[in-house]
């Protein structure tokens, strides 16, 4: 991201019938770049730099648990926020991940222009590829802005998605326990 957005903003405002130089709006563009670049830096981060070495051997292969991870992110449809929580599980085989990794992982795939479907997968295919998990489930809950703000204006939606993989995908009884742990079985 080298580009100065700036001047794309003072367009916008300009579109909007706006005037860019009125009090309020004098910073706006710059404001909005500057946020907008920090909403999506996950684009300037990668899976082993976020990792950077934090795999440790354990003898545990017992489903491993982080639940309730906050996440932010921007509906590449119409560049409006989605927020929201994970829950990411995954089952070791010799190696655990360092516990702030996994909310990482879900930051970097978050703070990049998404649909929240391709989110989960994401964040589960990263676990799986960097601890080689016998399984790793992630489920997202999360509120729309894009569906709050604007089309049908439904204020209580909530949308949830899962990706299951290995081991919770292929046992009934491993993806029973991991609903349970996050609240989402009886």
């Amino acid at each position: 991201m080298n580009e100065d957005l700036s001047p794309h903003y003072r367009e916008i405002l300009l579109g909007l019938g706006e005037d860019p130089q009125r009090e309020g709006l004098r910073d706006t563009p710059r404001r909005a770049a500057k946020a907008m670049r920090y909403l999506c830096h996950g684009y300037e981060q990668s899976l082993e730099e976020i990792v950077n070495g934090a795999l440790f051997s354990s003898d545990n292969d017992e489903m491993v648990t982080v639940k309730d991870i906050e996440l932010y992110s921007l509906c590449e449809h119409h560049l409006l926020p989605f927020i929201g929580k994970a829950h990411v599980a995954y089952i070791p085989t010799g190696k655990v991940l360092g516990l702030s990794k996994v909310a990482r992982i879900v930051d970097m795939y978050a703070r990049r222009l998404q649909i929240q479907e391709n989110l989960t997968r994401q964040i589960a295919e990263a676990v799986q590829r960097v601890t080689g998990a016998a399984g790793v489930a992630v489920v997202i809950e999360a509120k729309h802005m894009c569906m709050m703000m604007r089309g049908v204006e439904k204020q209580n939606s909530v949308m949830s998605t899962s990706v299951m993989l290995g081991a919770f995908r292929q046992s009934q009884s491993t993806r029973h326990e991991f609903l349970k742990l996050i609240g989402r079985s009886n």
